[in-house]
Formats: C-alpha cells, sequence, structure tokens
C-alpha cells in the first residue's frame, strides 16, 4: 500500500480487549466459567480503521504503541485486516492499552475495567504530514490532543474532511473546542445532550450544526440514529435489531466507519446511514468488537434481505 494512498487516516488510541460472555456481571468473590472469551484489538478509531478495511476502504492508524505483546498484538491486528501501520509509533519500555470487558448474556449489560497503557502520545512533531494531507477522511476523537489539533491542521489546510467521534460516555469539556473544526461529527446521544444542553434530537443536532460541521449524526442504540445536513435535510435511520445481541461492545465505532465507507463511495445519506446501522447491527451479532464486522458483500446481502421483508 502506497503510503499516501489513505481513504481514511485514524488518530486515536488503540488497545487489546480481553471480552468474556458471563451469565450474569460479577458480584464480590463471584467465581463463574466464561460462556465464551476472546482476545482481539480494540479502540474507537482504531475500529472505525478495521471497519473501512473489512469493507474495502484503504485505511491507516496513528498511534503510539509500547514495546510489551500488546502492542505486538495490536499491530498485527491491525496487518490482518489491512490497515497500514507505517504510523504506529513503539515507545521502548512503556506498555500498550488494554480493557477486560464482561458481557452479561441475558441483557447485554457491561462491565468494562482498563488500563491505558504508558506509552506517550503522539506528539505533533510525529505526525506523517503528507499523508494526512493526501487522505480523503481524518478520523479522530480527541485522544493525542495537541496532535489532534495539529492533525486537524493539516487536513484543513488540504481540503481533508474531518470526521469525529463523540462516544456514549466520553463528553468532556475540552472536546467542546474540536466540533468547530470538523466536517463530519457523529456523536452519541448523551454527548449530544451534554455538549449542547439540548434534549430534543433535532434541536441538538441543529445546534451541532451551527458550530461549523456540515454534517451531522446522533446514534442512540437501539433507537436508531439521527442525521442532519447543511442543506436541511433531517431523518430518522431506525436500527436494524436482531432477535438478541450477542455483544454490543464496538457497535458505535463500526458506525462510524461504515458511515465514512458510504460517504467515500457517494451514497446518498440516507444509504449511508443505513449502511452504517446495517454494520452495527451485524457486529453485535459475535462476541467483540470486531467479531462480527462484515464484509461490504455481506452487508449489502443483508440490507438486500431487509428490503424483500418490507
Amino acid at each position: 500500500m502506497d503510503a499516501l494512498s489513505f481513504a481514511v487516516i485514524g488518530l486515536g488510541v488503540s488497545t487489546v480487549d480481553i471480552v468474556a460472555r458471563v451469565e450474569h456481571l460479577p458480584t464480590p468473590d463471584d467465581v463463574q466459567r466464561a460462556l465464551d472469551m476472546t482476545t482481539q484489538g480494540g479502540g474507537p478509531v482504531a475500529t472505525a480503521m478495521v471497519t473501512l478495511a473489512r469493507l474495502g476502504a484503504r485505511a491507516a492508524m496513528i498511534d503510539a504503541l509500547g514495546d510489551d505483546w500488546r502492542g505486538g498484538q495490536i499491530r498485527e491486528g491491525f496487518t490482518r485486516e489491512g490497515v497500514n501501520v507505517a504510523h504506529l509509533k513503539t515507545r521502548p519500555g512503556h506498555t500498550s492499552a488494554m480493557s477486560c470487558i464482561l458481557v452479561e448474556q441475558a441483557s447485554g449489560a457491561r462491565s468494562i475495567v482498563y488500563a491505558p497503557g504508558t506509552a506517550p502520545d503522539i506528539t505533533p512533531a510525529e505526525l506523517p504530514v503528507d499523508a494526512i494531507a493526501s487522505a480523503r477522511f481524518l478520523h479522530l476523537n480527541g485522544r493525542h490532543w495537541e496532535a489532534g489539533l495539529e492533525a486537524i491542521r493539516i487536513a484543513r489546510s488540504a481540503g481533508v474532511q474531518v470526521s469525529f467521534d463523540g462516544g456514549a460516555g466520553r463528553y468532556r469539556p475540552e472536546l467542546d473546542d474540536l466540533i468547530p473544526q470538523t466536517d463530519i461529527c457523529i456523536v452519541a446521544r448523551d454527548f449530544a445532550e451534554q455538549h449542547t444542553h439540548e434534549t430534543d434530537i433535532r434541536a441538538a443536532a441543529g445546534a451541532l450544526l451551527r458550530m461549523g460541521p456540515r454534517l451531522v449524526a446522533i446514534t442512540d442504540g437501539a433507537r436508531g440514529s439521527w442525521v442532519l445536513a447543511r442543506d436541511g435535510r433531517f431523518f430518522h435511520q431506525p436500527a436494524y435489531l436482531f432477535p438478541s445481541a450477542v455483544d454490543t461492545t464496538g457497535c458505535g465505532d463500526s458506525y462510524h466507519g461504515a458511515f465514512l465507507f458510504g460517504l467515500l463511495r457517494g451514497l446518498t445519506l440516507e444509504k449511508t446511514a443505513a449502511l452504517a446501522s446495517a454494520v452495527a447491527a451485524l457486529n453485535s451479532q459475535a462476541i467483540g468488537g470486531r467479531g462480527g464486522l462484515p464484509t461490504y458483500a455481506q452487508v449489502v446481502a443483508f440490507l438486500d434481505e431487509q428490503a424483500e421483508s418490507i
């Protein structure tokens, strides 16, 4: 893969996730046998890049890893999926991020414990300027803060669109500074409400749009997502619901990656949102944040089946 040929380049934190399905979330001194367990890569931006690669787009990841076994596993996972790793920095003597996620079988409720690792952030001087400037999209979520601000400056100077992921439970006031600098703003409902102080979806989306993005999407799990564009288009995309979800870890991250993929392919906003919702739904049918990610052919077949069932 040519170093300057990426459709999307991501800047964020990559993790190793140990994910286990259990009958119930643990109580003190509880011991139980897992129904299923897996180890795979994770992280919001990282999983979006893997989603893009699985669908067929050229993606790359910028991050700093430790030189531990976790860093090796993160790097190998990206390589296996076709995500370019040329811009992953290794910090000798440091550790990489890791999460332990327990998923309750009946309810899908999760309990997450994480260790952020000790690898220092990417610095602005370490950014691959040419790779960012030649991409179609820069995707980030506010991690590697100083480098992120510089990456946005590089992208906007080169006419590269900036995509922002405001994940559930991840709002913090300093992220307010990023919204006006983004083109594609996709946030979870609780993030939108905390940022805008609006509880009405349309009002929250409008408030976000007025801050600068040309396109806003607000996601709300099983209740679907809402999309508002600069030209005034506003619509609700229902979630595709299976009888049950195996694991919703990574569903929001895969929605982001698939949404960018739809934009890359020039799909209408309605088809883009449907594609993103379908990818998230399919991803919920396997354990782990990447376990159920579909190929483009698989998600098209799923959407065709949904159309026939209407």
